[in-house]
């Protein structure tokens, strides 16, 4: 026998709704307009969330995920394909949308996939009152830079830019190394050719990782590049660019950077560090140090 939930009183349904995980929310907001507008209305009164929501482009499937606690655990919520995708099968319209529900989280299904993408974060934006934190796309996904913009005060808190196989995407990190704005982590991972440059700067931020082709990074970009933390992997570095960045960071240079994380392409060096280098007294001590395919400069 169905159970009358929306005839309970409002403390009832509000213990109820607490308990909820993100993805159990989203789906019970199809139910009816009446259970999306009780779940916005709790969502839109409670104290500042500290949930947190992730907007992802990859492989031609959109998803918003949700994190929910500080150890980056995240699940996704709703998810948008494109209605090509069915190959045959008929799905009912409810609620205006044509969809399915996979075990986790509901599906739903488009002709125009980017216009998906933007309806499924506006909907649990809108439904959970959060703005993007955090954007994952591929090499098909630069159009959200602008989007986001445009549609939020806040800054995003991370951006990963993920790989894709085959061709080179040279024009695409460019576009992403200039409008790839955050606070706190930005991930490089897509591949760029060897001829690949980038003259400008960026950030700032927290965190920038390189991850696995470094090979286009230069003395001039490290130099450029504003954060905290900064992780190379791939690097064709010269112990001579490590050397003139050092000199420029013990100058005063770079005056945020607390670490730099460098893995190298090639592993074996000739070259050695200038010997004034090795140890530098500052007002505090650092010491740098020449590990095995690593170069750090501890905090």
């Amino acid at each position: 026998m169905p159970f009358p939930i929306l005839r309970t009183s409002f403390v009832v349904l509000s213990e109820i709704i607490s308990l909820l995980e993100p993805n159990e929310i989203v789906t019970a907001s199809f139910c009816s307009k009446k259970v999306r507008c009780l779940l916005k209305k709790r969502y839109q009164q409670r104290k500042p969330s500290k949930w947190r929501l992730l907007m992802i482009d990859y492989q031609s499937v959109g998803k918003v995920n949700i994190v929910t606690s500080g150890d980056g655990k995240q699940m996704t919520v709703l998810t948008a394909k494109h209605i090509s995708v069915l190959q045959g099968h008929t799905l009912k319209y409810i609620n205006g949308y044509k969809r399915a529900f996979s075990s986790q989280c509901p599906v739903l299904y488009f002709n125009d996939l980017t216009l998906g993408l933007k309806m499924i974060v506006d909907y649990v934006a809108d439904l959970l009152s959060l703005v993007v934190h955090v954007l994952v796309i591929d090499r098909n996904g630069t159009w959200t830079f602008d989007w986001i913009e445009n549609r939020q005060e806040k800054m995003l808190q991370s951006f990963a830019w993920i790989p894709q196989k085959n061709s080179m995407a040279d024009e695409q990190l460019l576009y992403v190394l200039r409008n790839a704005r955050v606070s706190y982590r930005c991930i490089i991972a897509d591949k760029a050719s060897d001829n690949f440059k980038f003259n400008e700067k960026l950030g700032p931020m927290r965190e920038l990782i390189i991850q696995s082709n470094g090979h286009w990074v230069t003395c001039d970009n490290l130099m450029n590049f504003d954060s905290i933390e900064i992780t190379v992997r791939g690097s064709r570095l010269s112990v001579s660019d490590l050397n003139s960045f050092l000199r420029h960071w013990r100058a005063g240079g770079s005056a945020r950077l607390e670490l730099l994380n460098v893995k190298f392409e090639k592993h074996t060096f000739r070259e050695r560090f200038d010997e004034d280098l090795e140890v530098v007294r500052t007002d505090e001590e650092r010491v740098f140090r020449r590990m095995r395919y690593v170069f750090l400069i501890p905090r």
